[in-house]
């Protein structure tokens, strides 16, 4: 009979690896619940999220259908709870604390939050409902045309998709009293 070295045990890496895999697996599961001509025909961006210690988190991907763009996640290891869900100015995401990230993208200088009666920024997303497991995906429709879309994440120092520790209150400013950032990753095209 043979012993378990230890190089043979599952690293975190390949555990991690093997629950984003199942995450992407179910997000592409949960889009057959759309109507044929709603699903997405081209990918447009990703980013791989990475929380503040360095571990992949999971990965976002802009997607596109027509003229509409929409940002779909697939992350693990978040606490559950609720948790703020942003588009943020800068495509840099320096840790421990991604701050390099800026604020929320904010092209047009609306006010903060999908609460907001005069709009909102086009970085406000709905928060994340993330279960007792970690893991949670989602699909969130962008407003506007993609060609506005596309010019404002695509500018000359990029976009970052960024998780906060908290929810975001929908109406202060200027980024919804959202706490730390937890999770981040820089949409890149392709």
């Amino acid at each position: 009979q043979r012993q378990m070295c230890i190089r043979d045990r599952p690293t975190l890496a390949t555990a991690t690896a093997t629950r984003i895999g199942m995450i992407a697996a179910s997000t592409i599961a949960l889009s057959a619940c759309q109507s044929i001509d709603q699903i997405p025909t081209e990918r447009v961006a990703s980013a791989r999220m990475m929380l503040a210690n360095g571990v992949p988190a999971g990965t976002a991907q802009l997607v596109a259908n027509g003229d509409n763009l929409s940002l779909a996640l697939a992350a693990t290891g978040i606490t559950p709870g609720e948790h703020g869900f942003h588009l943020h100015t800068t495509g840099e995401c320096k840790r421990p604390d991604f701050k390099s990230a800026g604020g929320h993208l904010n092209p047009l200088d609306e006010g903060h939050g999908l609460d907001d009666d005069d709009g909102s920024h086009l970085g406000d997303l709905p928060n994340l409902l993330v279960p007792a497991s970690g893991t949670v995906t989602t699909t969130v429709d962008l407003r506007g045309s993609r060609a506005q879309i596309e010019d404002y994440i695509f500018d000359d120092d990029g976009t970052a998709v960024m998780i906060h520790a908290d929810p975001d209150d929908g109406i202060s400013d200027p980024a919804g009293n959202a706490g730390p950032r937890i999770a981040c990753g820089v949409l890149k095209r392709g």
